[in-house]
């Protein structure tokens, strides 16, 4: 296979090494909240670690095949040796189908929670409601795959769409999946404020970041400024009059993150810490990207939030994705929740960029 995906799955295998190791260590043992995070990274790692192992192994059992073929003289035990890789190659080749899916979309795809982020773009407030039908959209599509979804931070309009509005995600393959929804989304459809029939366009961004375990991103309290303020809802009414709403900003980086949803201060200031986490580590992750830029030539999952990725036409019930010229027409369906056939369409082709990469 090439460096780049051998190297990333030596890393991910050192990693679970080094968890399997820490498991059992009495300091992370007696450390609830970490010994939790250690086993949910472990336990999203557990998959893919197992099918490279296998995959090991089986390059091994090939290799010493091959030599004995060579070695020997004897013709019934060449032949035999020889049957004997091909039926190893056959299973070698299954398995390295399995890996591609499991090491699509980099280092982070066997993350099993991961932040995301929707803003309405250009088009007013049906750009607020749009972003309301990308939330529900997600909503609805965690719900049928069995994810935790849960609101972090939310900015509704009047007319109840979202300025913006900030989520987690939890479950298998969570980040994986969603990371191809980062960029621009356009829709084309008669808003609900068009009073002659005409079409309008307008457009969110959505982000997809993974979350970081607490152990990978250790964020101190002297290293972000707290501020708490009044909650408050659309048009500026009043929430409640307790200064239960926090801002966050991150001195080293400049990111600020706020959250207000909560009527307690101290949950609000753990969401925001999640949030927080989560951009700073996103920011390391797109340098380090930057870096590796031509090694993912030709993948889509980079999560370029610039890029227009999508466009949603309603009179059509189009739904067309410019990265890979995908054209469905059930975009009801889609926007109901079924976003598999996206999804698996997205994987697929990030597969056939890595397919050939498998050494004989």
């Amino acid at each position: 296979m090439s460096g780049s995906i051998r190297d990333n799955l030596e890393e991910k295998l050192a990693r679970f090494v080094q968890l399997e190791s820490d498991m059992s260590d009495p300091d992370v043992l007696g450390d609830g909240a970490r010994m939790s995070a250690t086993a949910r990274e472990h336990g999203g790692l557990a998959k893919v670690v197992g099918k490279y192992r296998e995959f090991k192994r089986l390059s091994e059992e090939i290799q010493d095949c091959h030599e004995m073929a060579e070695a020997t003289d004897d013709f019934e035990e060449r032949e035999m040796a020889e049957t004997e890789m091909k039926s190893l190659r056959s299973q070698r080749e299954t398995l390295w189908e399995d890996l591609l899916t499991y090491t699509v979309g980099g280092d982070d795809s066997h993350r099993t929670r991961c932040v995301m982020e929707i803003r309405a773009g250009t088009g007013g407030d049906e750009a607020a409601l749009f972003a309301r039908d990308l939330y529900e959209m997600y909503r609805r599509h965690a719900e049928q795959v069995g994810w935790k979804t849960e609101v972090m931070e939310a900015s509704p309009t009047e007319m109840g769409g979202f300025k913006e509005i900030t989520l987690t995600l939890e479950g298998e393959n969570v980040f994986r999946d969603l990371q191809y929804e980062s960029g621009g989304h356009r829709v084309q459809r008669v808003p609900e404020t068009e009073t002659q029939g005409r079409v309008h366009t307008s457009a969110a961004t959505v982000a997809v970041m993974p979350e970081p375990e607490d152990v990978e991103v250790d964020i101190k309290s002297d290293d972000y400024r707290v501020d708490k303020f009044c909650a408050s809802g659309p048009g500026g009414q009043h929430v409640n009059k307790t200064e239960s709403a926090i801002r966050l900003t991150h001195y080293e980086t400049g990111i600020v993150v706020q959250c207000q949803d909560e009527k307690s201060q101290h949950k609000n200031l753990a969401k925001a810490l999640r949030v927080l986490k989560a951009r700073v580590y996103e920011k390391k992750r797109e340098e380090e990207n930057a870096k590796q830029a031509e090694a993912r030539k030709g993948l889509i999952g980079s999560g370029d939030r610039s890029q227009r990725i999508r466009t949603y036409n309603y009179p059509q019930n189009r739904l067309t994705d410019h990265r890979i010229n995908l054209t469905l027409y059930k975009l009801d369906q889609i926007i109901g929740g079924d976003l598999t056939p996206v999804t698996e369409a997205l994987i697929e082709y990030d597969r056939d960029q890595l397919r050939g990469d498998m050494i004989d």
